[in-house]
């Protein structure tokens, strides 16, 4: 089944918990692996500050189920092929990131990056890919991520993004950005690098800074945070996805 963008606005409220529900995967965390390219939409995250195989730091929070619930969303109301068996790890130095036109990072308030990541990262993101950073509030943090980010794209600067922005507007028609944080009472913002620092131009990183989209979509067969905050939380990530892809 597929739905239209204006459909799915109006059922997603009843859509949500119901399919995540069926969707929902065993809250298991098996070895890091990939999955083999076949054009599908696979859903990809970064691991940073860990040896290969093995689970530690902020980069593996809310791993699987985040993403397997989210890639249940995508895949039932949008016309996209989604993997559904299974998701990407993949390290910033990896050619593998270019078979992926989005990628994930959670926690990036305690990422580091080495010459060779920011390089490959900053070939990534200006041959048309995506980061998305999620996960992650304060100063600290959002001083860390720049400051991260300048070494890829030293010439670039995130800007902060309001409703009018494309992206919100790229499947849903989202008309505001008050998703709280699921846990930190912080106000949240969104804001976006491109490509020249022109906010109309294509856009490289995205940053939901003071939120967790993540945690919202991990939770959210068992009904730990409000509906419509985890509604939204899955608004907004298919929302970056269409974008991405379209643009």
């Amino acid at each position: 089944m597929r739905l239209t963008p204006a459909i799915a606005g109006l059922l997603v409220a009843l859509l949500l918990a119901p399919l995540v529900a069926a969707g929902q995967f065993r809250r298991s965390r098996p070895a890091p692996a990939t999955v083999p390219y076949d054009s599908h939409f696979v859903f990809t995250r970064i691991r940073y500050g860990a040896s290969l195989g093995r689970f530690s730091g902020g980069w593996e929070h809310d791993y699987p189920t985040a993403e397997r619930n989210f890639a249940a969303i995508l895949d039932y109301i949008t016309n996209m092929r989604v993997r559904m068996d299974g998701s990407n790890i993949l390290d910033l130095d990896d050619p593998r990131i270019f078979e992926n036109p989005v990628i994930y990072m959670s926690e990036p308030g305690y990422w580091t990056t080495n010459d060779a990541e920011a390089k490959n990262l900053r070939t990534y993101l200006l041959k048309g890919g995506l980061i998305i950073f999620d996960d992650f509030e304060g100063d600290g943090h959002w001083r860390n991520l720049v400051a991260q980010m300048r070494r890829a794209l030293p010439d670039h600067r995130f800007i902060r993004l309001d409703v009018t922005h494309p992206v919100f507007q790229s499947f849903f028609n989202i008309k505001h950005l008050d998703v709280p944080h699921p846990t930190v009472n912080v106000p949240p913002s969104f804001w976006g690098m491109f490509d020249g620092n022109d906010p109309a131009g294509r856009m490289l990183a995205l940053a939901n800074w003071n939120n967790d989209l993540g945690d919202y979509w991990e939770w959210s067969a068992e009904g730990l945070y409000g509906t419509d905050p985890t509604n939204d939380a899955y608004r907004l990530g298919v929302n970056y996805i269409v974008y991405a892809m379209t643009h």
